[in-house]
């Protein structure tokens, strides 16, 4: 039925002349016109697929994971997804719901979003932009999947634009303002929470928008909170902010050192912060200095680590070390990949980005954190290095996934970002305040159509 032009039979008639017998030849007729039909299909559908969301080819299509080609177009795989990005998602503006923008620039308005690109937070900004400009944005709420939500609250936090109380407030008040997030209950609704706090940097999220689609690197805030905002089943776990000068193709801050120039078997870069494995490592770099190098990090006064110098430390190893900080994910963690050192996680509640399609065992390591002592190095150096150049060498080819890059680049996180969001589009849309009748209108409680919904409207 789905796939028929035309569901209904052709009827019989007994006044219809009788047909001639079907015979060899028009068997062998019939099957060449059906081949040819079918290829001309493939050939015109093939065409008409843009360039950067490029299909898998037979070998590639049986496979389940993520695989960029030598010319660096992303193949993902048919299972789960379709053979092509087929998506409209709504942006909304910050000019239409009241207090949006306060969500963006703060309750003055002075903070430029530019300023919110530094740091964890720059993600928040990243997405909204490219989500922008993105040829799967539709302006017709009517015609969308998917709504997204801009709002950069942790760099308006950070920057004093509001206040925990004030940017829970501002959400409540926005989410009333918005009748299709009512209509679904926030089920095809997009937040980002860049940073390790999460979505609990928006208090009241378990009540508002625990339905939601949040797009965070953090899948674990257990160490502070009752319970975690992640849920594996809704939400999308992101790359972290890559500073830009070491994502972008040709020219960076900071190029990789062959195998053999490098000083140090492991680093860890990174502030104790009284963190149990972060401590672990800065007293293990004490004994075996020559092996693993933890300088002491000063981010302020004369002696502040710049940015080229970080790099340069962090390249100067074979594995790079990620342990637990005041969260579960670490930027370090993803840096690895660009001065191409093994990434060494030291973290046992870490989410990783797009494990539908990664296999992160073939291109790092994950170690008991309990575990970090001696026998962490004795083992690191266990590895030959024809080993770790493998390893190198593949997470290479799928590092451009952690780079936020625009949709004319042929593989970015934005790209990966919109396979897994395709995956979460439903047909039908329904929350405990949205009821139908059989003529297929939606209304409220009150029997208005959705239609005439207007703000505030109570929130599901």
């Amino acid at each position: 039925m789905l796939g028929s032009v035309n569901s209904k039979a052709r009827p019989y008639s007994a006044q219809h002349h009788q047909q001639p017998l079907c015979t060899h030849k028009h068997q062998i007729g019939a099957l060449l016109l059906v081949a040819t039909t079918v290829f001309f299909t493939k050939l015109l559908d093939r065409s008409s697929l843009p360039c950067s969301f490029t299909p898998a080819d037979p070998v590639t299509a049986s496979r389940s994971s993520v695989h960029v080609t030598n010319g660096g177009d992303l193949l993902w795989p048919h299972r789960g997804y379709g053979p092509v990005v087929d998506l409209k998602i709504y942006v909304y503006d910050e000019r239409e719901i009241d207090g949006l923008k306060a969500l963006m620039s703060g309750r003055d308005g002075a903070i430029d979003s530019t300023s919110c690109l530094k740091g964890q937070w720059g993600t928040q900004v990243k997405i909204h932009r490219l989500l922008q400009e993105s040829r799967f944005r539709t302006r017709k709420k009517e015609e969308a999947d998917l709504f997204f939500v801009p709002a950069y609250a942790k760099c308006v936090r950070m920057m004093g634009g509001l206040n925990d109380i004030e940017i829970n407030q501002t959400y409540v008040k926005v989410l009333s303002q918005m009748p299709y997030f009512r209509r679904s209950g926030g089920r095809d609704h997009i937040f980002v929470f860049p940073s390790g706090a999460g979505a609990h940097l928006f208090r009241s999220w378990a009540k508002f928008i625990n339905r939601s689609i949040i797009l965070t690197p953090e899948g674990d805030r257990t160490d502070k909170k009752d319970t975690s905002a992640f849920n594996t089943w809704k939400d999308i776990i992101i790359p972290g902010n890559v500073d830009d000068g070491m994502t972008t193709n040709g020219a960076t801050l900071v190029r990789p050192l062959p195998l053999s120039k490098r000083k140090y078997l492991a680093n860890y870069l990174g502030r104790a912060q009284g963190k149990a494995g972060r401590l672990k490592l800065i007293e293990l770099s004490k004994k075996f200095p020559d092996k693993l190098e933890s300088p002491e990090l000063k981010f302020s006064g004369p002696d502040k680590l710049g940015k080229i110098d970080y790099f340069e430390h962090l390249r100067n190893a074979k594995f790079c070390l990620a342990p637990r900080g005041e969260s579960s994910w670490t930027l370090r963690f993803y840096e690895s990949f660009f001065v191409e050192c093994v990434p060494v996680i030291l973290s046992d509640e870490v989410e990783l980005p797009f494990q539908n399609v990664v296999d992160y065992t073939q291109i790092s390591i994950k170690w008991p954190s309990t575990r970090i002592g001696p026998e962490l190095l004795q083992y690191l150096e266990s590895i030959s290095d024809e080993i770790i150049e493998g390893m190198i060498s593949r997470g290479r080819q799928v590092r451009c996934l952690w780079a936020y890059a625009s949709e004319s680049a042929s593989c970015s996180a934005m790209h990966a970002i919109l396979w897994e969001l395709q995956r979460k589009v439903r047909l039908f849309h329904q929350s405990t305040e949205t009821f139908w009748l059989h003529d297929g209108s939606i209304v409220n409680r009150d029997w208005v159509k959705f239609s005439d919904w207007r703000p505030p409207m109570p929130l599901p």
